[in-house]
């Protein structure tokens, strides 16, 4: 993923954190608070050095090669000016051209894909590589914490614990690592490589480009995610399948470029299908015309064929026309494209809705560092999850910043289908871990998908044959207007004071066969995050026969219906309330909303109150929503209060939410056990990333991942906690949902509950504007209790 500047984008300075720095070492009035800090014994740093000599000759060795921007450059001369007093002398850092949570570049993907193969045994292992994933592997916490300490922003020495004598910190922090899931197409096995990035320089230093294998493993018994490439060769050959050309015929197709083959992964119902082959079991639909290439092709669905695709040998193994289902006739209403090309007309009174902000946007960029109104956080991506958000802090005045979250990301979805007759109950995909959120994302478009002043960034991800692939503007970062923040007028002089909320919001769109999905992170000036997922796309429909109603679905045309299913997303929260990375000092506390007994205590009947109740282990951490007792969680620093003596904290508001509607024997609860609650609390382990398993793909195991997890009972009194909340929609089809589906909401909010010590949204400046100049002089309502006062 790359930080790409477009004509909208803005090119900005380094994070404020770096500036403030070197403003207080240059004001008397605050270098004292610096040098207290390093003398506490805080930060002390080891190494003898000249401060004044050494960091002259390494800023100005390293500004002449343009590798430290100025405002780091402004960060040395305050750390300079701050040692003149008695502080232990350090060892000069080295500038480092990446974080080390940045996404990785298309250079170094290019690097550990030629490193892997390289290393394969025989000609044959090296041919038969495919490249399912290449990804960053995260550091652990505390590389981070050492990284946003001393070489990257926020430039926060108390990050890093406190230790007897201080931390001894290196020249440089450890190289960067590349994690790559490779499938092996002639042997069907899959592997797992760790690839040392040592040194990865652009073509115009020379391209050199150096790795190292650390390790690699067969991965036994799974199946990667499909690819795209895969898809395409699946479609092709079903299609030049005589047995398939002739069933087509029957339906009277004669033109195979009218149909779609779209492969579904086939899950696992039975011991065929097992991981010791890779399949793919196809749904068949069929366009009216071969010359429309927007034409909706999803509403001729083909059905009474039954197909079954080795994807590694790439043939078909089964293949039986059990029914003849004529095809539905066309719709007249399927198309979705404008008036004059679907033969209707669009809506002549839109008028242009601008949104411009003329001085450019509140934000700022480094890299992928973002700083918002007190809010800093990174930006990440991976093929599987897509956006992935770090090092979430607030900005909170004298206390300093202070950390909310250390990585915030998607990592599942799975969408079942209530109907029982086939194809359709083998309809569960697993979008995240079958095929791949990131990498199906989208190039998003100015003045479409999003609105403003817009800042982008590009995805590079390896495609199956290994060379790599960018996805341009894939995520976006812009400003929204929200609506009141606040607003209170007093009665009795009719004076009131309102503000305007704004939030800054994070997004990427993918497109998963027939349907879409738009995730999107949002900041807010009081301190919430709100996490949500837009729905959109096209039904994935059936045919039925003449004078045919099923009882499963939606008929929304002559021959066709919609069945019935559920949308179901699990966010995982690695949270870091009030704490440095790793730091094991949170609990989790439910929290439900009780009706008073009748009695002495409530003589009016009218009492309630909220009753906590610690979540003590895993165990007891497996929780759902309900929404009769306002049921929500917060997330509680143990060690750190606000001013009323209450321990800081954050919690989650569910949104509207379901559980699966499936027996307890459903097939496709065996590799998604998960969805059997919303909520789940594990103590943090750098293995357990998602709620299946890494390998959901044609997974025979029952119950991996967190159901599997949560068996340790580990404890939660006091630790590093994970969140991983589900939260579905029960979708109904309608009518109003053809040909393409209006957007559908659902999410879930992160409020801060006793983190601040009143409303941070109290200083948002009144808006200047038309609402300014009408406010010009009071305007007393001199009726009813007014005029009486």
């Amino acid at each position: 993923m790359a930080s790409a500047s477009k004509e909208a984008t803005i090119c900005c300075q380094s994070g404020a954190s770096t500036t403030d720095l070197a403003a207080k070492a240059s004001s008397s009035s605050s270098s004292p608070s610096l040098r207290r800090e390093a003398a506490s014994g805080e930060v002390p740093l080891a190494v003898e050095w000249d401060v004044n000599k050494d960091i002259g000759e390494e800023k100005r060795k390293r500004n002449s090669e343009g590798r430290i921007p100025s405002a780091v450059l402004s960060s040395m001369d305050a750390i300079a000016e701050a040692s003149k007093v008695a502080v232990p002398a350090i060892q000069m850092l080295r500038a480092h051209p990446r974080h080390p949570l940045d996404p990785l570049s298309a250079a170094e993907i290019a690097v550990a894909v030629s490193t892997v193969r390289a290393a394969g045994a025989t000609p044959e292992v090296r041919d038969g590589m495919r490249f399912i994933e290449v990804v960053l592997k995260e550091p652990d916490k505390h590389v981070v914490a050492l990284a946003d300490a001393y070489f990257f922003p926020p430039f926060q020495p108390s990050l890093l614990p406190k230790t007897k004598g201080g931390p001894v910190i290196p020249r440089q922090l450890p190289p960067r690592q590349a994690r790559i899931i490779v499938y092996n197409k002639r042997s069907n096995e899959t592997s797992v490589w760790i690839v040392e990035l040592l040194e990865v320089h652009a073509a115009a230093r020379g391209g050199h480009h150096r790795g190292k294998v650390i390790s690699s493993k067969v991965i036994e018994d799974v199946q990667p995610p499909m690819d795209a490439i895969e898809y395409a060769d699946c479609e092709s050959v079903v299609k030049d399948y005589p047995p398939f050309k002739e069933a087509m015929k029957k339906r009277g197709i004669d033109d195979m470029d009218l149909v779609m083959v779209d492969p579904w992964c086939v899950g696992y119902y039975k011991e065929e299908d097992a991981p010791s082959r890779r399949l793919a079991r196809p749904l068949i639909f069929c366009r009216t015309e071969s010359d429309c290439p927007m034409e909706n092709g999803y509403a001729r669905p083909v059905e009474g064929i039954h197909v079954l695709v080795d994807m590694q040998k790439m043939e078909v193994v089964e293949f039986e026309d059990q029914k003849l289902i004529p095809l539905p006739p066309p719709d007249p209403l399927r198309n979705y494209t404008a008036g004059e090309t679907r033969g209707g007309a669009d809506r002549s009174d839109v008028k242009p809705l601008q949104i411009i902000q003329p001085e450019g946007p509140s934000f700022r960029v480094n890299g992928y560092h973002v700083e918002w109104q007190k809010w800093n956080f990174r930006i990440g991506f991976t093929p599987r999850e897509g956006l992935v958000i770090y090092s979430i802090a607030y900005d909170d005045g004298s206390r300093g910043r202070r950390s909310v979250a250390h990585r915030l990301s998607f990592v599942e979805m799975v969408v079942p289908y209530g109907d029982p007759n086939g194809p359709h109950y083998r309809k569960n995909a697993f979008d995240a871990g079958e095929d791949g959120l990131g990498k199906n994302a989208h190039s998003l478009k100015k003045g479409c998908d999003c609105l403003g002043y817009i800042k982008y960034f590009d995805a590079h991800f390896t495609n199956f044959t290994g060379g790599v692939e960018t996805i341009e503007n894939c995520v976006c970062l812009h400003e929204e207007d929200h609506g009141i923040l606040w607003k209170h007028q007093d009665w009795r002089t009719g004076l009131a004071e309102v503000r305007r909320s704004r939030r800054l919001t994070v997004s990427f769109i993918c497109t998963v066969a027939n349907y879409e999905y738009g995730f999107f992170w949002h900041f807010y000036q009081d301190g919430k995050i709100e996490a949500e997922v837009k729905l959109t796309g096209i039904l994935s429909l059936g045919a039925l026969q003449h004078g045919e109603s099923r009882k499963y679905g939606t008929m929304i045309a002559p021959g066709l219906y919609a069945p019935v299913h559920q949308h179901f997303f699990v966010a995982r929260m690695d949270m870091a309330v009030d704490c440095k990375p790793g730091e094991p000092v949170n609990q989790v506390v439910e929290v439900n909303v009780k009706v008073e007994e009748p009695g002495p205590n409530n003589i009016h009947s009218n009492a309630f109150f909220a009753e906590e109740e610690l979540l003590r282990t895993e165990s007891e951490a497996q929780r759902d929503c309900n929404p009769l007792s306002a049921r929500h969680w917060i997330v509680r620093n143990t060690r750190t209060v606000n001013r009323t003596g209450q321990l800081t904290g954050y919690k989650l508001v569910p949104g509207s939410n379901c559980l699966p509607l499936a027996g307890s024997e459903a097939k496709f609860l065996r590799r998604a056990a998960f969805l059997q609650h919303n909520l789940w609390v594990t103590q943090y382990h750098k293995d357990e990333q998602y709620p299946g398993g890494e390998f959901p793909n044609q997974n025979p195991r029952v119950g991996e991942g967190l159901p599997t997890w949560v068996k340790q009972n580990r404890n939660l009194e006091e630790a590093d906690i994970v969140l991983w909340y589900v939260f579905g929609i029960t979708h109904v089809p309608r009518l109003e949902d053809w040909p393409v589906m209006p957007v559908e909401r659902i999410g879930f909010m992160l409020s801060p509950h006793g983190f601040f010590n009143c409303s941070p949204a109290v200083d948002v400046p009144p808006s200047i504007g038309e609402c300014e100049k009408e406010s010009v002089g009071p305007k007393i309502n001199q009726t009813g209790i007014l005029s009486k006062l």
